[in-house]
C-alpha cells in the first residue's frame, strides 16, 4: 500500500493516509453505515452508494482514507460532477453553463465514531486538497453543501475559508447551505457591512443571500448558533 501521509492520534496510535480505490469500497460502505447509525438526525448525512463511490474511483474525483489498527477510520472525497446536472452547484453560485467544467465538489467526509476528536476531518481536508493540486486538470471553484445545524461540517467548511452563497432545497427537498471557494488564490474579502442571523431563521438568511451577502463564519450567542454575513 502506498501511503502518502503518516500521523499520530491523541492516544499515541499511529495512522496512515492513502488514496482509496474500488477495492476499498466495501470497507467504506461498512464504515459509512456505522456513522449513519450514530446520527440522531439521519438527514444530516447524504450517504453515497457503491456506484457513486465507484464513479469517483473510476477517475471522476479523489477519494482518500486514514487507517489505524489495520482498519479504515476516516475517509474524504472530492467529486467531479457532470456539467449536465440540473442541480449543479456551480449554477447555485452564479456561474454560467460554460464555466461548470471549472467546478469540483467537496463530497462526503466521514470519521469513525471511535476516532472522533482527533481533527481527522480537518487533516483529511488539507491532504485531499494537496492531492488535488497534483492533478493535471485544474479547477477554479470548489463547492459543497451542508445541512443547517450540522455543526462539525459547518466548522469544517468555514475553517477552509469557504463561504455560504445560497440556502435552498437540494437532494429531493432537503435544506442545504451551498458553500464555495475560489481556488488558486486566497481572496481576502473586505466586508463593508456585516450582520448576524440566527441559524434557525431560514427565511431571513435566504433573503440576505439573494441580495448578494455571503456567510463567512459562525458563532454561538447565548446558547444559539448564529451565522455572520458580510457584503
Amino acid at each position: 500500500m502506498s501511503y502518502f501521509f503518516e500521523g499520530v492520534l491523541k492516544n499515541s496510535i499511529p495512522y496512515q493516509v492513502r488514496r482509496l480505490s474500488t477495492s476499498d469500497i466495501a470497507q467504506i460502505l461498512a464504515m459509512q453505515d456505522i456513522v449513519v447509525q450514530t446520527l440522531e438526525n439521519k438527514d444530516i448525512l447524504q450517504p453515497l452508494s457503491f456506484e457513486e463511490f465507484q464513479f469517483i474511483t473510476d477517475g471522476n474525483g479523489i477519494l482518500i482514507g486514514a487507517f489505524a489498527d489495520q482498519k479504515l477510520i476516516a475517509f474524504r472525497a472530492l467529486l467531479v460532477p457532470s456539467v449536465d446536472a440540473d442541480d449543479h452547484l456551480g449554477l447555485d453560485i452564479g456561474l454560467q453553463k460554460n464555466e461548470l467544467q471549472d467546478v469540483i465538489y467537496q463530497e462526503i467526509s466521514n470519521v469513525h465514531p471511535d476516532y472522533r476528536g482527533n481533527r481527522l476531518q480537518q487533516q483529511l481536508a488539507q491532504l485531499i486538497m494537496q492531492e488535488l493540486s497534483k492533478e493535471e486538470q485544474t479547477y477554479k471553484y470548489i463547492c459543497a453543501t451542508v445541512m443547517p445545524f450540522n455543526i462539525p461540517s459547518l466548522k469544517d467548511k468555514f475553517s477552509q475559508g469557504m463561504m455560504i452563497t445560497a440556502l435552498k432545497e437540494k437532494y429531493e427537498g432537503r435544506l442545504r447551505y451551498v458553500f464555495y471557494k475560489q481556488l488558486g488564490k486566497d481572496v481576502k474579502c473586505e466586508w463593508t457591512e456585516t450582520t448576524e442571523l440566527a441559524m434557525s431563521d431560514i427565511k431571513s438568511q435566504q433573503i440576505l443571500l439573494q441580495k448578494g451577502w455571503r456567510g463567512f463564519k459562525m458563532d454561538k450567542r447565548e446558547g444559539e448558533y448564529v451565522v455572520v454575513y458580510g457584503k
